[in-house]
């Protein structure tokens, strides 16, 4: 997004072949950008904030809500109609909350029920707004901010607790100046974004799934290298050696602003925790994943304050606590959690309800099961994580297919 809006040649190394990455990449191209691929690299030709065309039809996110809402801030700021839609998943996925903002900055957003598909049509200029959001969302934050770049004024977010701030990173690489004070993050609209080269680092989300695999298992040790360990998203870390997991993190580093080490993680006798809303927010997506580290651990563990797993690619609480009782878990619903009794997990079948992070962390679940466990609806990996199935294979999982 940024390498399109910016004036001159980006170009990114590593980056993921995921489907939502894909489907990015394929919107730029859409609104007159030119971006090749080279590998696992990306070359792109920048045409500036006021540069992007009008697309023919309707841009298909797929199953990206953060493209999806990314992208509506930078549509707001167009001169031209735009429509945006998705998949199944994406078309149940509430975007009231960008919409509102966007709406008090003067965007013309029509939306059924609040819900995708959505058209944009062009406004006479937006407004800077101050935005205090109700509910922490790293997404809400980065729509507002990109739609600041065409705002007149200082745009201002205030978020309720900490989030990913990858967004304001990027944004100072590219050499737009962000002012943060507080839990406050601004930026001034009319300013420009300079190409830049980068280099993605490893995800911590994806590798979540493994850390936990070599921790709930006999004699493993697992070396992830070039992890991204953000401060602003890595809870997972702390999380997973709260329950006593052995990671030990070696050669730390920078790469174009984000900090990044090897992770290694050894098999660990793990125990119950109590997690709460600023647990959550530093490792939302990561949920899933705890969850089997939790129903694997010694004692109890009680999730709580992540209503904003109800609201993900599935109910991520309902898919999640219905895959552990599958495997023998005792598991408890709430409203905004869980609570999950640690112990051994028999074999089963799991429904992934079309949900990656579900599929992915039940496949690690399914390596210490007594017995197979079986994963319905598996494409759905290849949204963020293609190269899952091989990666398993390699670090032992007996995995028939994905």
């Amino acid at each position: 997004m940024f390498g399109a809006l910016a004036e001159g040649i980006t170009r990114v190394k590593d980056v993921l072949q995921g489907e939502d990455v894909l489907a990015t990449i394929a919107a730029f191209r859409r609104m007159g950008v030119m971006i090749e691929q080279q590998d696992t690299d990306l070359v792109i030709q920048g045409v500036g904030l006021k540069g992007l065309k009008q697309p023919d039809g309707q841009l298909d996110m797929g199953n990206s809500g953060t493209a999806f809402r990314l992208l509506a801030g930078i549509l707001c700021g167009q001169p031209w109609e735009s429509s945006m839609g998705g998949d199944e998943s994406l078309s149940g996925r509430p975007m009231g909350r960008i919409i509102r903002p966007l709406s008090m900055m003067g965007a013309q957003i029509d939306a059924e029920n609040e819900m995708p598909p959505v058209t944009i049509r062009p406004a006479a200029g937006l407004s800077a707004i101050s935005y205090e959001m109700p509910v922490a969302s790293a997404q809400v934050k980065s729509a507002i901010l990109l739609a600041g770049l065409y705002a007149e004024g200082e745009t201002s977010v205030k978020e309720p607790a900490p989030t990913r701030d990858h967004t304001e990173r990027m944004l100072g690489g590219f050499g737009y100046t962000v002012s943060r004070q507080g839990n406050w993050v601004s930026i001034q609209g009319g300013g420009k974004l300079t190409a830049c080269s980068l280099e993605v680092p490893a995800d911590l989300s994806s590798a979540a799934f493994f850390m936990v695999g070599a921790a709930i298992s006999k004699n493993s040790e697992l070396l992830l290298p070039r992890v991204g360990i953000n401060p602003t998203r890595n809870g997972v870390l702390p999380i997973l050696r709260r329950m006593g997991a052995d990671i030990e993190m070696e050669n730390m580093s920078d790469v174009g602003g984000e900090p990044v080490a090897d992770i290694r993680v050894r098999s660990s006798r793990l125990t119950g925790v109590s997690l709460d809303s600023n647990d959550i927010a530093l490792a939302v997506d990561e949920i899933p994943a705890i969850a089997v580290a939790a129903a694997c651990s010694e004692g109890t563990t009680e999730i709580r304050g992540a209503e904003e797993l109800r609201v993900k690619e599935s109910d991520r609480i309902a898919t999640t606590v219905a895959g552990l009782r599958a495997l023998g878990v005792e598991v408890i619903e709430h409203s905004d959690g869980m609570t999950i009794k640690g112990g051994q997990l028999s074999a089963g079948e799991v429904n992934s309800h079309g949900d990656h992070r579900i599929a992915m962390a039940f496949a690690m679940a399914g390596n210490v099961a007594r017995g197979d466990v079986r994963i319905i609806n598996t494409e759905c990996v290849a949204t963020s994580f293609p190269g899952f199935q091989k990666l398993t294979r390699e670090a032992g999982l007996q995995l028939i297919s994905c």
